[in-house]
């Protein structure tokens, strides 16, 4: 058996193990997709009216809509990786990696199988997100190519933020300590150009706003999708997402070779 069957057979056995235990646990599912529908809503119905005038003269409830979606989006790839970090952590303090450890398997493999995992989680959150979006009134004009971009980008973010859950979860002494870690990831969207304009912002938070990297991504999401220009932030998305790939591979790959003792 070469390298490269033997490394998709243990990396399959250990998608299939993640996915059962998505099974096992619905209520985490369901409360990871419905925490960024919630938040749609309430944007929407409450403040949506008023937010919206704010956009411009046809600004409302429906323009509001098309305006925080790629942020919303945002949110529910953040709130996943909430899950994720727990899941390995749970893992890691259990002793299930050392029983693992004795077994004649492809190493990396386990967390394989948890970022395929996640990211098979996240898609179809992301897919129930944008179908409550466009319940509520959002209305993309992006064309085949444009929603193409717009996925593959997604799939990218999650990616990269699914590595940064790995290492948050191997890096936390207790299961308590992973849940909390990912946590700023879901206020980065409302740091950001997620629900505001960062132009209506004082200039600390404006600049801060401007200079993270989940603003840039939410404006080339928000390009893609409603057929706008999306200038340098195109670029910036895919330095950003790259670099957070890499730095949370590499730090994962580190954690998970060193002695796994508590």
């Amino acid at each position: 058996m070469s390298t490269l069957t033997y490394a998709v057979r243990d990396s399959t056995t250990m998608l299939r193990r993640n996915l059962r235990r998505m099974q096992r646990y619905p209520g985490l599912t369901l409360m990871l997709v419905g925490i960024p529908v919630v938040l749609l809503l309430l944007f929407v119905y409450v403040f949506g009216g008023t937010m919206g005038a704010g956009l411009g003269a046809a600004g409302g409830r429906a323009e509001y809509a098309n305006y925080i979606t790629p942020g919303i989006l945002l949110i529910a790839i953040a709130g996943t990786a909430q899950g994720t970090a727990i899941s390995v952590a749970m893992d890691m303090t259990e002793g299930i990696i050392d029983r693992f450890r004795t077994l004649s398997i492809f190493r990396p493999s386990v967390l394989t199988g948890h970022v395929l995992g996640s990211m098979i989680q996240t898609m179809l959150g992301l897919a129930a997100v944008t179908g409550v979006a466009l319940l509520v009134g959002f209305r993309p004009t992006a064309n085949p190519v444009e929603w193409l971009a717009a996925i593959g980008l997604l799939v990218a973010v999650t990616f990269a933020v699914t590595w940064l859950s790995v290492a948050c979860g191997l890096v936390s002494k207790s299961v308590e300590t992973a849940s909390n870690l990912p946590m700023p990831l879901i206020l980065l969207p409302f740091l950001g150009s997620g629900f505001v304009p960062t132009d209506s912002m004082p200039t600390a938070v404006r600049w801060f706003a401007d200079h993270q990297p989940f603003t840039p991504i939410m404006e080339t999401l928000r390009g893609l999708l409603m057929g706008t220009g999306i200038g340098n932030d195109g670029w910036l998305a895919l330095a950003w997402t790259s670099a957070i790939t890499v730095v949370s591979y590499v730090w994962a790959k580190r954690l998970y070779n060193r002695d796994t003792s508590r």
